[in-house]
């Protein structure tokens, strides 16, 4: 989330798209009823789905499932047609007036650059013409053919209202409706938020979903800014913490690259070469990166060896890690063992039959959670198998819920918050730290006489937590904070890091939670001194307890708000710098997103005073994306991997890039004409380890079901509550028809298309159970992050014998 979950009572318009927020995060939904009461915003749901947020919503518009860039490249055309974008937020803000180079193009659904037999992209024209001094060309103006302005609207051209309508099955007056509600955001004194969930994610376009939303935004002016943002809303208490502290393949702690097994970081030197921008605030990458090989290896860690960068594993640059990848490994017998901690594969992973047979070729397995899990038992006679014919060893560590420990979470806000034990462990369970310090105390004690250097990492490893069977927590966020290696003093904050070795830091993104005064995620003072619902003393947010995102971008090129209503942070030319003593100053509501003393237009490298973007290296947010985004610099509508219809829009059908794993198992529209997508339910969590082993959770929900429009169940002569068979090539599940209203058959270029709905919650364990959704999706992802495309595939549905 660019702003916070408080900040939505800020609002004057909220655009909820991929996500039942009323329903699935009802504290969001609070502040946007107290935004439409007291402001009188309006609330525009868009969703396959008619559900408890269309409900609250103003305005309802239905959509078929995997066509959000039709949808939203349909608005941003109306914008631009209609002269309705923020005109001075985008000329000085955007790279909207940079001239790209001659050599960029896109025809016939491709951009240039694209290699059909690598199924990848040469990016060298996707960058902007540059100057003698080898900056890049600017028409202010914004009439330059080639300027980035010109460029998305010439791009956009092709997403007219008619065209939009028959590719989404949105009704045309609805459309235009939402169009105009949203785009009359684009004014100084107006905000407009947009806020999204896994339905927005889970496609093979989803980064580039995401990234359309940030278009629209900026074409008005809403990142920055009270009320404004793109917010990610969460699905869990710490899937935010879980991305900052780089659980995913390709990243670090603090976002930063994961380092490859390739010349260009082969060294760390040749690392931070290639990963340090020549301006932004990136520039201190290196003091990032040192810090976090210095709590990682510690002592080990000097300027001699490198500060240990050679410990780091190096993943494959041709390889893929994400979670379809590794389960195919272990499909194919490449990989022998895996830990698979509070995960439950079996219900919840993408094509989860295929998944179950991957466990079945490993040695052994590790799975770590509350209660027994399908994953767990995925070799035993419940699961249909012959435990004797399956040779994977597992073994079962039980873990603590989080009421038996204490620790932080990262919520969507980015707050950083604590969490205080409230009751005991059960049985023999541990919290995930426990467990984890006990393994690597075990490990580092197997490895500690190892001579061999594949064995340094694991004998070097830095582990100053606390001694036996004990961790000490309080070291742990000392250490994510960061100190000095020498007086082991806590710094302030990611400002005080040093890339010469002398200061330790395991997530800079993190620090300033703990500086010397004490642990600020503890904070619970509940006073607004800020009036627009900040509360910068509860908690503690990411960079540098900052809440809103971009916030320089609040005021115009003079520092002065562009509305006194959205006013965040403004320019104070009286105002007394207390460490300098010198007068101007950025004062306000919220933590300066740059240095505070640096004036509007000036320039205190790698700061600029008119360039709010400071982690892009021209300090200006991206309309076009060079070299940023695997499909091309502006979003393009691809259908989904499986589709009932042709692309209309452009000759390509599916996203060029992405890999496409096991091609047999592709479901056609003639035998399976209906599109189907998964969601959530409110009664039940995940993969429904934790609620179907509720039985008052159970009463609630007990069985597995699919949605479907009363249309269909009367063309099929299925009856609400009858059993039916839900198939595809992957597989056949059975589940009870629930037949509403809020699934409608929508019409798609002159077809009519039904739509269908599946929970993913349920399995063969616990009290409530039922067939399992996710034995129908497919093992294809995102072509940026490989998100498995949960949301859009085809399926047939007929009664059950």
């Amino acid at each position: 989330m660019t702003n916070h979950w408080i900040d939505l009572r800020n609002t004057d318009c909220a655009l909820i798209l991929g996500s039942n927020a009323a329903e699935n995060h009802p504290i969001s939904f609070k502040w946007l009823t107290h935004a439409r009461e007291n402001r009188g915003a309006k609330i525009i749901h868009v969703d396959p789905r008619f559900t408890r947020t269309s409900a609250k919503a103003d305005i309802y518009a239905p959509l078929r499932s995997g066509t959000d860039i039709a949808f939203v490249g349909g608005m941003i055309n109306y914008i631009l047609e209609n002269d309705l974008y923020f005109k001075d937020y985008v000329v000085n803000y955007t790279n909207a007036a940079y001239i790209v180079d001659d050599g960029f193009d896109f025809k016939d659904g491709l951009f240039s650059g694209y290699d059909a037999e690598k199924k990848k992209y040469n990016q060298d024209t996707w960058v902007y013409k540059t100057g003698p001094d080898g900056k890049p060309l600017k028409d202010m103006t914004l009439q330059h053919p080639r300027c980035v302005f010109q460029l998305l609207k010439k791009h956009y051209a092709r997403y007219d209202v008619d065209t939009v309508v028959k590719v989404t099955g949105t009704p045309k007056d609805k459309y235009l409706e939402i169009c105009k509600t949203y785009a009359a955001t684009g004014r100084p004194d107006k905000a407009g938020t947009i806020m999204y969930a896994m339905g927005t994610t889970q496609h093979t376009v989803g980064s580039q979903n995401v990234r359309i939303y940030a278009i629209l935004q900026l074409l008005l002016g809403n990142i920055g800014i009270p009320g404004g943002g793109v917010q990610a809303l969460r699905g869990e208490s710490n899937v935010q913490g879980s991305t900052d502290y780089g659980l995913l393949f390709h990243i670090l702690p603090g976002y930063i690259a994961t380092p490859s097994a390739s010349p260009e970081h082969a060294t760390l030197k040749a690392f931070l070469e290639k990963e340090t921008p020549k301006a932004g605030f990136k520039v201190n990458t290196p003091k990032w990166v040192v810090s976090y090989l210095k709590a990682m290896w510690g002592p080990a860690a000097t300027p001699a060896n490198e500060f240990a960068y050679h410990y780091l594993p190096k993943r494959d640059p041709d390889k893929n890690y994400s979670h379809i990848a590794l389960f195919e490994a272990m499909y194919r017998g490449e990989i022998k063992g895996a830990m698979l901690w509070g995960q439950n594969p079996v219900v919840g992973g993408p094509n989860s039959s295929r998944e179950k047979e991957a466990l079945k070729r490993l040695d052994w397995m590790v799975a770590v959670d509350l209660f027994p899990t399908e994953t767990m038992h995925f070799w035993t006679r419940e699961a249909g198998e012959d435990p004797a014919a399956i040779k994977t060893e597992v073994f079962v560590l039980p873990a603590c819920s989080s009421y038996e420990k204490e620790g932080s979470i990262a919520s969507s806000g980015r707050w950083i918050q604590w969490r205080w034990k409230a009751t005991a462990p059960v049985g023999e369970a541990k919290a995930d730290l426990e467990i984890m310090h006990l393994l690597a105390t075990k490990l580092k004690e197997a490895y500690a006489g190892s001579p061999r250097p594949e064995d340094a990492p694991i004998r070097d490893l830095f582990w100053d937590y606390g001694h036996g069977e004990e961790i000490d927590i309080d070291k742990v966020v000392r250490e994510i904070n960061g100190y000095d290696v020498k007086t082991k003093k806590q710094v302030n904050n990611f400002l005080d890091l040093k890339d010469d070795g002398t200061t330790c830091c395991g997530n800079w993104i993190m620090s300033g939670v703990y500086p010397e005064e004490g642990n600020l995620a503890k904070r619970r003072n509940t006073v607004d001194k800020t009036g627009i619902g900040q509360f910068l003393e509860w908690a503690w947010a990411w960079p540098l307890n900052r809440r809103i995102l971009y916030n320089r971008a609040s005021a115009d090129l003079t520092g002065k708000p562009w509305s006194a209503d959205k006013a965040v942070i403004w320019w104070d030319p009286t105002a007394i710098d207390p460490k300098t003593g010198k007068p101007g100053k950025w004062v306000g509501k919220d933590v300066p997103d740059f240095k505070a003393t640096c004036p509007p237009t000036g320039s205190d490298f790698p700061f600029v005073g008119n360039q709010p973007f400071i982690m892009l290296d021209d300090g200006v947010a991206g309309l076009f994306a060079k070299k940023g985004m695997k499909e091309g610099p502006f979003p393009e509508h691809y259908e989904p991997w499986e589709s009932p219809v042709k692309n209309i829009i452009n000759p390509v059908q599916v996203n060029p890039v992405v890999k496409i794993w096991n091609p047999d198992e592709q479901s056609v529209p003639g035998r399976f004409p209906y599109v189907a997508t998964t969601y959530r339910v409110s009664e039940h969590w995940q993969t429904g380890a934790m609620t179907r082993n509720l039985p008052w959770q159970c009463e609630l929900v007990p069985e597995m079901f699919v949605e479907m429009s009363k249309a269909l169940a009367d063309q099929l002569g299925i009856a609400n509550g009858e059993w039916v068979i839900v198939e595809n090539m992957r597989g056949r599940i059975k589940a009870k028809a629930m037949v509403t209203e809020r699934f409608q058959p929508i019409e798609i270029n002159g077809k009519k298309v039904h739509q269908v709905g599946l929970p993913w919650h349920f399995g063969f364990k616990g009290f409530a159970k039922g067939a399992i959704a996710n034995e129908l999706t497919p093992h294809i992802g995102d072509g940026n992050t490989m998100i498995p495309e949960y949301k859009a595939f085809l399926v047939n549905i007929r009664r059950a014998k």
